[in-house]
């Protein structure tokens, strides 16, 4: 029971870094019914961005971590929206009005541009970070076994759950949310009627982009070390949550994220942790094959 309990939170915690990495998926994807396959590794350059901007701080002789944090998350949200700005602009707006597979191509090529440059700039070997926000406090013992909840896993939940808010908002009560509506809808009747379809799709990379590299940063403060290639293995976990939410819900994209997270927990723990990822690979065959638009999707309508 004790050990169970620690997993599912183990899965939890991980579950919503997911879940804010496949956000960034299903946005794109609802609005322009395309998937960035570059968006693990904009995760993953959040990652090396918010390394660098503790390691400036440092020097800096800025050690309040609290006020680390705040910048740290300015610092690689902002640089990672410019990353998301210049995927849209460079593999997919030449690309919008060609055959599907052109911008799947061009999206592949942009990721693997990306991981090249994270290994000639940072080197292919891991970078490490101290515990910056260490301790937790005991909440069951059964056994000799003691269920521990970390602060660092407190700070991820409310960090993950505040920005999911926020931006269900932004999307729901704000009109950039129903510019990002209408053109899910129909691009070419939102053009129609005024709204600007370049900058409403220019700004729903930058916001994915910026919540990836959050969930980058809280990987990073989690597990203490990355590397160039992080992005591909959690951008492959975070499509695979948003597939099994339905791609193009909000709701779905995060519990997915939670659902791959308590797989993988679960199964690391009672299985093999070597065969972890096909655990949660599985899931998606299994899901594709019986519920292809995913526990919340909606099938496509064909317009004719």
């Amino acid at each position: 029971m004790a050990y169970a309990l620690q997993q599912l939170i183990n899965g939890i915690t991980l579950g919503m870094i997911y879940g804010l990495i496949a956000v960034g998926y299903t946005m794109v994807y609802g609005i322009i019914g395309m998937i960035n396959f570059a968006h693990g590794d904009v995760f993953m350059i959040g990652a090396f961005l918010s390394l660098i901007s503790f390691i400036l701080l440092g020097i800096a002789g800025i050690t309040y971590v609290p006020l680390a944090l705040f910048l740290t998350l300015l610092f690689a949200a902002a640089i990672s929206a410019l990353y998301g700005w210049a995927i849209e602009r460079i593999a997919y707006r030449p690309l919008r009005g060609s055959f599907r597979l052109a911008p799947l191509i061009s999206a592949i090529g942009m990721s693997i541009a990306l991981q090249n440059f994270a290994q000639v700039s940072q080197g292919a070997r891991d970078k490490n970070l101290i515990e910056l926000i260490p301790g937790g406090f005991d909440i069951f013992q059964q056994d000799g076994f003691v269920v521990q909840l970390t602060w660092m896993q407190i700070v991820i939940t409310i960090v993950t759950l505040t920005l999911l808010g926020g931006f269900t908002w932004l999307v729901t009560k704000t009109p950039l949310g129903r510019a990002m509506r209408a053109c899910e809808q129909d691009m070419k009747m939102t053009a129609l009627l005024g709204i600007d379809v370049n900058r409403t799709i220019s700004l729903t990379f930058v916001i994915g982009a910026s919540l990836a590299a959050v969930a980058g940063m809280l990987f990073l403060l989690y597990y203490g070390s990355i590397n160039f290639y992080i992005g591909f293995n959690a951008g492959v976990k975070a499509f695979t949550a948003a597939v099994l939410g339905g791609v193009g819900s909000l709701p779905g994209a995060v519990i997915g994220g939670l659902a791959i997270g308590l797989i993988e927990a679960f199964w690391s723990g009672y299985a093999s942790v070597e065969y972890k990822d096909v655990a949660a690979f599985s899931v998606l065959i299994i899901v594709l094959i019986f519920m292809p638009t995913g526990l919340l999707g909606r099938a496509d309508v064909e317009k004719v």
